[in-house]
C-alpha cells in the first residue's frame, strides 16, 4: 500500500507450496493495475508496480488475484484457462497446467496488530523471477469483509479491499480504468451494499440467504448491546466515541434482506475502449511548491493604541485583524481585544456606546441568571431537563483545567463561576442547552477576561461560530470531516489512500480535534494563541480545517513509514497531546493555505472550504462522510422515535447503483 505500510511478508507465509488440480477458469482480467509502494507525494517509475487483476474460477471457489507484470513482460509463472464463448476451458499452455492460488483458510499473520492475507505461492521448483513476485497475493471472495473506492476527480482510482481477518489488502490502482467492471464482476458471487452516508464503502454479503439471516441475527443482537455503550459514553465519552469509531452501529440493518431474485443488479457496462466518464479520467491537481511562511511578532498594547482614533473608536480595523493573524496578541491586551474578536463589541462603536452596550447586557446577563437561580430544590426535582443540566455540569467543571492555578483547588471560586455562566447559557440557549466540551471552551476565556458578565458574552460570542458541533444530528461535525478529507486529498493523495487502506478515511480520528478546537492538543498558553488567531477570520472561514490539515501533514512520514493499522494512528493522534508547537503548526496552515490558493486549476468545492467562492446551495441531504457513531453527551435523553414510523424499515443501505447515477455523483 502507499505510504510504504504495506510490505511484502518475509515470515509467515509458507512458499514453494502447489497442488496439481482443475484448470481454474479466468472470468475476468484487467492489466493496467497498479500498487504504489512509496510513501512520497508523487510516485517515481520504480514505486510503482504494475499488475494484473483477475476472478479465477477454481473447483468451488471463486479467487481474486492480482500478479505483477515482470519485466520481460510476462506476468508471472501461472497457468490459466478462460472460458470462451461456448462456456469452455480453453488452457493457455500447451503444458500440463500447474496453479495454486495461495488462499488457505487461514491467513498469514505478517505484523502483530493487523493480519493480512497470504500471498500466492509460485510454482513448484520456480523462484520469482523479480522481487516484485512477492507482492502477489490471491484471496477468496468469501474472505471480503468489505471494498472501499477512491472518490473521484483528483488522483487514479484505487479500490482497498479489507477482509474478515481485519487487515487490508494493498490498495489496487486502475491506471486504465477498470474499477465498475469488476465491481460488476464481483457482485455475481456476492452482494455489494453501500451505505447512502458512505457510497464509496461497499460491505459485502454472500448471495446465500442463510448467511444473510446470520448477519442480520448479529446485528440485532449488537443493537440490543447498545445501552451499554450509551452507558459507558456517558461515563468516559472521549475514550467510548474513539474506541466505538471501529464499530458499526445499526448501520445496515434495513437492507440485509436478499434481492427478490436472490441476487444484486448488475450495473449496465461502460464502453469497454473508453474511459468510465465521471470516474476514471482523473486529472491530478497539481500543486505549486510550497511558499515559505514567516509568524510576525505579537501585537502589543502599544501598537494596539495606535489603532484607537477619537471617541476611542478603532481605526485601520483590517490591518489590525491582519497583525493579530500573523502574530497574536501579547497577553495584556487579551482582556481587552478578545471582546472585539468574539463579537461582544463592535469595532466600529465608541467607548461610549461601548459602556452603555455592557450595561445592557449586564442586566440581561443577570435576568437569565435569576430564571434558574430562583428555581428552588423542590421544584429542580420536578425539572428533570434543568437537573440534568446541573448535574453534568458540575461533573465536567470539576475536571476542567484543575492543574491551572485559576481553577486548581477543591473551592475555587472559578469553579462556580464556570457553573453559573454555563448554568446561564442554558436559559439563553434553550435548544442547545448545555453538552459536554462546552466547559472546555469556556475555560480560558474567564481565565483570560476574569469577569462573570463578560466572560459569559465573549463565551456566547465563541458558541456562535461552533455551536453546531454540538448539536445532536452532529451534521456540523459531518461536513467539517468531509471538508477536511477534501482539503487533505487535494494537498496529499498519497497520504489519503494509507488512510483509506487502513479504514482510517474517514477521519474520525481527528473528531475531538474539530469539536473542541484542539483544546485539549495544546498547552494552555499555546491554546490562547490558537483561538485568536482562528477568531479573526483570516485568511479563510475555516482556518481550523487547514491547522488540522498542517498536523497530519507534520505526522505523515511517521504514520505512512511505521506501516500503522487503524488503531496505531488512533494511539499515535491521541499521544500528540501536548508535544505540538502552535507556532511551527499556525506557519505551516498558512503555507498549505497560499499553495492552495496559488493553484489555478484549484477544484470549485475546495474554492468554497477556503472562501474564495461563496458556498453553493446544498443539493443533498449530507456529505460522503461515514456517520459518527456517539453524539457528544447531552444531559436530556433524546426523544423515542414517532409510534407510526417505528416499524418502518431502515432503509441505511442500498444495492450497488445504477452507472448514471454514480457518474452524477462523480460530476457533482
Amino acid at each position: 500500500m502507499e505510504g510504504a505500510g504495506y510490505r511484502p511478508p518475509t515470515h509467515g507465509c509458507r512458499r514453494g507450496f502447489t497442488t496439481r488440480g482443475p484448470i481454474p477458469s479466468v472470468v475476468f482480467e484487467k492489466g493496467g493495475v497498479y500498487l504504489h509502494t512509496s510513501a512520497k507525494k508523487h510516485q517515481d517509475p520504480d514505486s510503482l508496480i504494475a499488475g494484473v487483476i483477475r476472478v479465477v474460477e477454481k473447483d468451488n471457489d471463486v479467487l481474486l488475484h492480482w500478479a505483477p507484470v515482470e519485466e520481460a513482460g510476462d506476468s508471472t509463472q501461472i497457468f490459466f484457462s478462460k472460458k470462451d464463448a461456448s462456456g469452455s476451458d480453453s488452457c493457455t499452455s500447451e503444458e500440463e497446467p500447474t496453479f495454486d492460488p495461495g488462499y488457505e483458510p487461514d491467513w498469514a499473520v505478517i505484523s502483530t496488530v493487523r493480519p493480512r492475507a497470504r500471498r500466492s505461492e509460485p510454482t513448484r521448483g520456480a523462484e520469482p523471477s523479480s522481487p516484485r513476485g512477492s507482492w502477489a497475493f490471491s484471496v477468496s471472495l468469501g474472505e471480503l469483509k468489505s471494498i472501499r473506492r477512491s472518490k473521484p476527480g483528483l488522483s487514479w482510482a484505487y479500490l482497498v479491499l479489507v477482509t474478515q481477518a481485519g487487515g487490508s489488502l494493498p490498495a489496487l490502482h486502475f491506471h486504465r480504468g477498470g474499477t465498475r467492471a469488476l465491481l460488476r464482476v464481483l457482485s455475481r458471487y456476492l452482494l455489494l451494499a453501500s451505505s447512502p452516508q458512505d457510497s464509496r464503502l461497499y460491505l459485502v454479503f454472500p448471495h446465500d440467504s442463510s448467511a444473510l439471516s446470520s448477519s442480520f441475527h448479529q446485528l440485532q443482537l449488537f443493537d440490543q448491546d447498545s445501552s451499554n455503550v450509551v452507558s459507558r459514553f456517558l461515563q468516559d465519552p472521549y475514550s467510548t466515541t474513539f474506541g466505538g469509531f471501529s464499530r458499526v452501529t445499526n448501520f445496515f440493518r434495513g437492507a440485509l434482506q436478499p434481492h427478490p431474485e436472490g441476487a444484486s443488479p448488475d450495473l449496465p457496462p461502460p464502453p469497454e475502449d473508453e474511459p468510465e466518464p465521471g470516474f476514471e479520467v482523473i486529472s491530478c491537481v497539481e500543486l505549486g511548491p510550497r511558499p515559505a511562511v514567516e509568524r510576525a511578532p505579537q501585537v502589543t498594547e502599544e501598537e494596539w493604541a495606535r489603532h484607537v482614533g477619537p471617541e476611542g473608536r478603532l481605526q485601520q480595523v483590517p490591518a489590525l485583524k491582519a497583525r493579530i493573524f500573523s502574530g497574536g496578541l501579547s497577553p495584556g491586551l487579551r482582556r481587552e481585544a478578545w471582546k472585539f474578536l468574539l463579537g461582544y463589541l463592535s469595532w466600529e462603536g465608541s467607548a461610549e456606546e461601548h459602556k452603555a452596550h455592557m450595561r445592557k447586557k449586564t442586566d440581561e446577563y443577570f435576568r437569565m441568571k435569576l430564571q434558574w437561580k430562583s428555581v428552588s430544590p423542590e421544584q429542580e426535582r420536578r425539572n428533570s431537563l434543568l437537573h440534568g443540566y446541573r448535574s453534568l455540569i458540575e461533573r465536567d467543571v470539576s475536571r476542567t483545567d484543575r492543574t491551572n492555578k485559576f481553577y486548581e483547588g477543591p473551592q475555587n471560586p472559578g469553579l462556580g463561576l464556570l457553573s453559573d455562566i454555563l448554568l446561564t447559557y442554558c436559559m439563553y440557549h434553550f435548544d442547545l442547552g448545555y453538552v459536554q466540551g462546552m466547559s472546555d471552551l469556556l475555560s480560558p476565556i474567564l481565565y483570560v477576561i476574569q469577569n462573570e458578565v463578560d466572560a459569559f458574552w465573549c463565551f456566547c460570542g465563541f458558541m456562535e461560530l461552533v455551536h453546531g458541533n454540538f448539536e445532536e444530528s452532529q451534521e456540523t461535525m459531518k461536513r467539517q470531516l468531509g471538508q477536511l478529507l477534501l482539503l487533505l486529498r487535494v494537498l496529499d493523495p498519497p497520504l489519503c489512500d494509507f488512510l483509506d487502506s487502513q479504514d482510517s478515511g474517514s477521519l474520525c480520528f481527528c473528531f475531538r480535534w474539530l469539536l473542541i478546537w484542539f483544546k485539549r492538543e495544546f498547552p494552555f498558553p499555546d491554546v490562547l494563541r490558537l483561538w485568536e488567531v482562528l477568531w479573526t477570520g483570516l485568511p479563510g472561514p475555516n482556518l481550523h480545517l487547514l491547522v488540522a490539515c498542517a498536523i497530519l501533514d507534520m505526522e505523515r512520514d511517521t504514520l505512512m513509514l511505521s506501516g500503522f493499522g487503524s488503531n496505531e494512528i488512533l494511539k499515535h493522534i491521541n499521544e500528540l497531546t501536548m508535544k505540538l508547537s502552535v507556532e511551527d503548526v499556525l506557519t505551516r496552515a498558512e503555507a498549505l493555505y497560499r499553495q492552495l490558493t496559488a493553484c489555478p486549476e484549484l477544484p470549485h468545492n475546495v474554492q468554497e472550504v477556503l472562501g474564495l467562492v461563496p458556498p453553493a446551495e446544498p443539493c443533498s441531504p449530507s456529505p460522503s462522510v461515514s456517520p459518527l457513531p456517539l453524539s457528544p453527551t447531552r444531559a436530556p435523553p433524546a426523544p423515542p422515535p414517532p409510534a407510526d414510523t417505528a416499524a418502518q424499515p431502515d432503509s441505511s443501505l442500498e444495492i450497488l447503483p445504477e452507472e448514471e447515477e454514480e457518474e452524477e455523483g462523480a460530476n457533482s
